[in-house]
């Protein structure tokens, strides 16, 4: 089982935004089911590529792609058009799954192309929501052809769950693997600062929102600098649902 905390925030705030946005509906029942279950395969497979195939590691990559076959065969039998978003998700899980074969899993290039998956979600979710999404007035012509792509929104809240996620992503970095390192924590730092721009332009309780994570992304580092894993995972699942919160309020 993946034992990063943080990432499932990361797996389910993102889908959840997007379907909740766009109208619950029971067929995101089986769609969150294979995206749970393709992220357990993901995350076994980057494990065996990580020690070299060794065969101790295959089983669950076995199981869990056998699921998620399963799993997203009813998905594709229930909605046939969302097989379309494998052109954008199939690159950026090559990608990813380079990055472990490298053991470079830590690199902000995986952080990247990773964090960009989970957001994407809310895109695909809104496909086959009760109302929004591909069943509502197009938005967006020229990505007619990528279900729910058409609509302004799920693109709107997308792009505010990347902003929080990647300044999650070098928040945590000064919090463990890069503790004390300058750069980085100023980076993380500018970064904060520069999106509480377009986040308060969209609305003021996102300004908030995002100039609180500014002073923590500054202090938190400076000041607490031996907070656990766990205890990191824990502020990052309440930051967004508080994050997932204000976007379907505003």
């Amino acid at each position: 089982m993946p034992n990063q905390h943080g990432a499932w925030a990361m797996l389910v705030v993102p889908f959840a935004v997007g379907a909740l946005d766009a109208g619950p509906s029971w067929r995101h029942v089986p769609l969150l089911l294979t995206w749970l279950a393709g992220y357990f395969a993901f995350f076994a497979t980057g494990l065996w590529l990580r020690s070299r195939r060794k065969a101790r590691y295959w089983p669950p990559v076995r199981a869990y792609a056998v699921l998620t076959a399963a799993l997203g065969l009813i998905v594709v039998v229930i909605e046939p058009d969302l097989l379309r978003w494998a052109v954008v998700f199939a690159p950026l899980a090559t990608v990813s799954l380079w990055c472990s074969w490298r053991r470079a899993d830590r690199s902000l290039l995986n952080d990247a192309v990773t964090v960009l998956a989970a957001c994407l979600m809310t895109v695909v979710v809104a496909a086959v929501g009760t109302h929004g999404g591909a069943r509502s007035t197009p938005g967006l012509p020229g990505l007619t052809w990528l279900p729910g792509a058409d609509q302004v929104r799920p693109w709107v809240l997308t792009a505010l769950l990347l902003a929080y996620f990647a300044g999650t992503v070098l928040y945590v970095k000064t919090m463990i693997r890069d503790r004390g390192d300058r750069r980085r924590y100023i980076l993380s730092v500018a970064y904060h600062v520069v999106v509480c721009l377009p986040a308060a332009a969209v609305n003021p309780w996102l300004g908030l929102l995002f100039v609180a994570l500014a002073l923590r992304s500054a202090v938190v580092p400076k000041r607490w600098p031996g907070l656990t894993p766990a205890a990191l995972g824990a502020g990052e699942i309440v930051a967004s649902i508080t994050l997932g919160a204000l976007l379907l309020l505003t």
